[in-house]
């Protein structure tokens, strides 16, 4: 052996501790990039905009459940507010989702994750769960608190508190239904490039740029068209299902007989996602 390969003993360790299991690296990544979403263990400025949103849903809510109990009816049903907010929640996703990918991406780390024993699709679903989890909470808990209103206040007695119950349960249903769409659409978007600022662009100009169309189509002379206008964006498709679902939702959006239709679309949209991300990660992982 030659001088110049000789192996110099500099000090290091060897690790002697608990070696986890991929549960618990899954736990690591979804716990991280929800504490993410919110800014948590970053700094001032990256908690800004989440809370800003968080704290706009919130005070309607608030307002919402005020009104309610003054005057005893119902302002917004769960799922109409959950269709309202969505508007907002755009921009949260647009600044979350390339936090959650695009960064990894820039920085160049996806290969030290993939050098360990864990898969594209267990770094994905992390991720995905994660920012699922972030939107629904935005949702999910000033629906809660409009619950709250509600249940305090209903003259009916415990029958009345069970009946909101039904409602919060369908409306936190519909609100996991759009995190679902919110976040495989913006993790896609976000995994294309590794800058930020493109990436938050990409995923406002899709979910906004789509909604004129529908407009477009729903002038149409032809009845179906009308009632079909919505497939043309994915905030309208979901708001279709929850027309469908939830008959009372008083959305605008005139589906006719094709409820069924805008619930496949969702779901495809949901799966056609979630598959070209894997195979978008499944390229990374290999290079």
């Amino acid at each position: 052996m030659s001088e110049a390969s000789v192996i110099h003993d500099i000090g290091y360790q060897r690790y002697t501790g608990p070696r986890h299991g991929r549960g618990h690296v899954l736990g690591a990544i979804y716990g991280h990039g929800l504490r993410t979403a919110f800014g948590f263990g970053r700094t001032a400025k990256a908690k800004i905009f989440p809370w800003m949103v968080a704290g706009i849903a919130l005070i309607v809510a608030i307002i919402l459940a005020a009104v309610r109990s003054q005057i005893g009816q119902e302002v917004l049903s769960y799922a109409e507010f959950a269709d309202r907010i969505s508007w907002l929640i755009i921009f949260f996703v647009a600044i979350v989702a390339p936090e959650l990918v695009s960064r990894d991406l820039h920085a160049g780390v996806l290969p030290l994750y993939f050098s360990r024993p864990l898969r594209a699709a267990d770094y994905l679903g992390a991720k995905f769960a994660a920012l699922v989890s972030a939107v629904w909470l935005l949702l999910g808990v000033p629906q809660f608190i409009m619950f709250l209103g509600a249940a305090f206040t209903t003259k009916d007695g415990f029958r009345g508190v069970w009946e909101e119950l039904g409602k919060l349960l369908g409306g936190w249903a519909h609100s996991a239904l759009w995190a679902l769409v919110f976040a495989s659409i913006a993790l896609l978007i976000a995994s294309l490039t590794g800058k930020r600022a493109f990436a938050a662009g990409g995923i406002v100009a899709v979910f906004l740029m789509t909604t004129p169309v529908v407009g477009v189509l729903s002038i149409l002379p032809s009845r179906s068209a009308q009632e079909l206008a919505g497939l043309a964006s994915p905030m309208s498709m979901v708001t279709g299902v929850g027309t469908w679902l939830i008959p009372s939702t008083r959305t605008g959006l005139d589906i006719g007989r094709f409820g069924p239709v805008y619930a496949i679309a969702v779901v495809t949209l949901i799966a056609a996602c979630l598959l070209l991300l894997l195979a978008r990660y499944r390229k990374v992982a290999s290079l």
